[in-house]
């Protein structure tokens, strides 16, 4: 799950939502809410999750 992903890559790097974010382009909020899977990225922002996390778009979706 993207969720997952995220988080793992987060936890990894010991990233805070808010620096994630920033590498994003998204608020901390919006890194909060993908995590806890109340929301999830926008699609504009699958491929560049997809190179930060070192998989495919398709990986989001499997």
């Amino acid at each position: 799950m993207i969720s997952d992903m995220i988080k793992a890559y987060r936890r990894l790097h010991r990233l805070t939502q808010a620096q994630f974010g920033d590498v994003i382009g998204v608020s901390p909020q919006a890194v909060s809410k993908w995590e806890r899977q109340e929301c999830y990225p926008d699609i504009t922002f699958l491929p560049d999750l997809a190179a930060l996390l070192g998989c495919t778009v398709n990986d989001f979706f499997a």
